[in-house]
């Protein structure tokens, strides 16, 4: 059956099931007119009639603002004693009173168990990001490890995304540089390619990787067949947590050599025995008795929480990463845990350990719908003593240290924000940033970028590019290319989210906690917009705006001096004088700092763009390069890629390239992108 309703976060749950008793239909909506003069009896008189019509199954419930957005989500055993419970007219906390007072519909999704309601909800939650609940914030991708298995000669490489690809995945691991780290370490150990399938298939002799015994060169036969399956084995025996298994092997085989005087073999495995060694002793703490197992610890401080992940692979640590999740400050360590579990894990294989600082709610029914999702048991427990002890208390130093720097951080970038409202006299300290910049070259591939900042600092989930499309430009038009850009950004968020009503639901009575000061900004309309430009640019911003009849968006244009050096900026208001900062004003870093990341996104976006266009287009845009040409390229080289990279020098040694031809493939690829 279905209403209409918000995910709801098991953690965040205040009633007991069991306790869960309606009350008499008109008693019950006589106290909530009495208490609440009206807002709170309106959301308790529409959960009443729809409490009338919800099903006793386990399941999903969404509750719902009048104009349709989701509030909050979240699981029952009973969806029907779950929104009864909420009908009632005391023991609710602030947070549930103001949903409540805010609901106009509920939704229900029934599952077969309470076990997939639990799973349903934190998916719920993730994709449609409550209001009141607990969300998980910077969720992005975790990189792996991935030993190819669709080429005779197997690809060590770092991945990330969708497993699509034929072979064995090892992680996750914390970061890209964690990936980097341990892949550099097992190329020295175990000699693997890295390279792509299309340089190893054009190799007529060793690159330099094998120079630097990082690879046995199984493209041009250094090595055979069954001596490189052999290294396959044992990385692949390496990472699968078989560890000392390869280390005794390769400590015999060392042995053997020696004793039968061959040296120089016995050299290579030494260093090789040298690299697993340095893989395992430059991981920090690594365990003693846990293979497998992921840390989770949280701190709580103000109204912030920081919780801090380390993961543990074949008994070797593999990184770690801090998170903070946005929950009401009345919320407990353990509540803000469990609800950050369940919607960390939607998208992620989980180990078969899980040790956590707190105790948190429901966690039986969490490991429960973990071992179904993995199809193996998962155990979720608080350690008291011993070496998962020691981990736990190490993760929870490390949250408590990240929650600092965050919230000095944090205070800093208010600091900031409010020099920034004084300095050129905004109506208020504005809590949304957007920075607006394009990047082409003479036009071609023109791309405008729009990054977000705030009190928290860059949002890059909410960084946008545009592809500049208009006929109509002249090729280079920057006054243009912005207008174009303004006009698409904000046409696109007036049928989105109109201004007079976001004003309108932010300023509601109970909405905007008392401390919002504190939190992410739910309004996709910027306090200020910086434009990446001067005078024209500016003005150009102001046309835009004032043709979609967009009014009150304060606007600054963002000018380098006459050698276009950093700290020599122009600010052009509207309607006001030009401003200079002082040079070394912290402020003027600031804006600094903002310019510079739209300039980056900018940048890449362009070249990314540009990148393809020369893919699908061939090396024949390249004046002076034709089919042979191209063909002499990609037989040296292998891939564009590699061509792109490659020095003047390396041009100049291949067949049928001149020195002139040279030095325009090297410009045409190092020429630096225009604004």
């Amino acid at each position: 059956m279905a209403g209409r309703a918000k995910d709801i976060d098991p953690a965040s749950e205040l009633v007991e099931e069991d306790d869960e008793q309606a009350l008499p239909e008109g008693e019950e909506l006589e106290l909530g007119i009495e208490q609440e003069g009206g807002t709170l009896a309106a959301g308790r008189a529409a959960l009443v009639r729809y409490a009338k019509h919800a099903p006793s199954a386990p399941g999903v419930y969404r509750m719902l603002d009048a104009e349709g957005e989701v509030l909050y989500v979240g699981k029952a055993k009973s969806i029907k004693k779950r929104i009864t419970s909420y009908t009632r007219a005391t023991g609710h906390d602030t947070r549930i009173e103001r949903v409540i007072a805010l609901t106009a519909t509920v939704e229900f999704v029934t599952t077969a168990t309470e076990t997939e309601a639990l799973l349903l909800e934190a998916n719920l939650i993730k994709r449609l990001r409550p209001r009141f609940n607990v969300l998980l914030r910077d969720d992005k991708s975790f990189p792996y490890i991935l030993i190819t298995g669709d080429h005779w000669a197997p690809q060590i490489l770092k991945h990330r995304g969708a497993r699509s690809r034929k072979g064995s995945y090892f992680g996750p691991f914390a970061s890209v540089w964690a990936v980097n780290r341990t892949i550099t370490a097992l190329q020295r150990a175990f000699l693997l390619r890295s390279c792509s399938d299309g340089f190893f298939e054009s190799r007529t002799r060793p690159c330099l990787l094998h120079q630097i015994k990082r690879c046995s060169a199984p493209c041009t036969q250094e090595i055979d067949f069954a001596g490189y399956a052999e290294l396959v084995r044992e990385a692949n025996g390496f990472l699968s947590g078989k560890s000392q298994a390869v280390r005794d092997e390769l400590s015999a085989e060392m042995e053997h050599a020696s004793a039968e005087l061959d040296f120089e073999r016995a050299a290579i495995y030494r260093d090789r025995l040298s690299a697993l060694s340095a893989t395992q002793t430059t991981q920090g703490i690594n365990p003693r008795s846990t293979e497998e197992a992921d840390v989770f610890a949280i701190h709580q401080e103000g109204c912030f929480s920081g919780i801090e992940v380390f993961f543990f692979r074949t008994g070797q640590n593999w990184g770690n990463r801090a998170y903070f999740p946005r929950a009401d400050r009345t919320l407990e360590p353990g509540e803000v845990l469990g609800a950050f579990l369940a919607q960390f894990y939607d998208d992620k294989p989980c180990p078969s350990v899980i040790l956590l600082s707190h105790d948190i709610p429901e966690c039986h029914l969490l490991a429960e719908a973990l071992s179904v999702k993995s199809g193996r048991k998962v155990e979720i427990t608080v350690p008291q003593r011993g070496e998962k002890k020691e981990l736990v208390a190490h993760a929870l130093v490390n949250a408590r240290e990240a929650l600092g720097r965050k919230l000095a951080d944090t205070s800093s970038q208010q600091k900031l924000l409010k020099g920034l409202a004084h300095a050129f006299d905004l109506p208020r300290v504005p809590k949304r940033i957007e920075v607006y910049d394009n990047s082409h070259i003479q036009g071609s591939n023109a791309v405008g970028a729009m990054i977000v900042a705030g009190p928290e600092g860059f949002r890059k989930n909410q960084y946008r590019k545009f592809n500049i499309r208009s006929a109509e430009l002249t090729p280079g038009d920057d006054f243009g290319m912005m207008r174009e850009m303004l006009e698409r950004r904000f046409k696109r968020l007036m049928a989105e989210a109109p201004r007079a009503e976001t004003e309108a639901a932010t300023a509601m009575l109970g909405v905007v906690p008392a401390d919002s000061d504190d939190l992410e900004s739910d309004s996709p309309w910027p306090d200020l917009v910086l434009i990446d430009g001067g005078q024209g640019q500016l003005n150009a911003a102001r046309e835009a705006l004032a043709a979609l009849g967009v009014t009150g968006v304060p606007m600054i244009g963002v000018a380098k001096g006459p050698d276009r050096d950093a700290g020599n900026e122009t600010f052009y208001l509207t309607g006001k004088p030009a401003v200079k900062l002082p040079p070394r004003d912290p402020l003027l870093y600031f804006i600094q700092r903002l310019r510079d990341e739209a300039h980056r996104f900018a940048i890449g976006s362009h070249r990314t763009r540009r990148k393809k266009d020369i893919r699908e287009a061939g090396l024949q845009e390249i004046p002076g390069i034709g089919p042979t040409r191209k063909r002499a390229l990609l037989h040296h080289f292998g891939t564009l890629k590699a061509i792109e990279r490659a020095s003047l020098n390396d041009l100049a040694r291949v067949p049928g390239i001149n020195d002139e031809t040279a030095r325009k493939i090297h410009d045409f690829f190092h020429e630096t992108a225009s604004r």
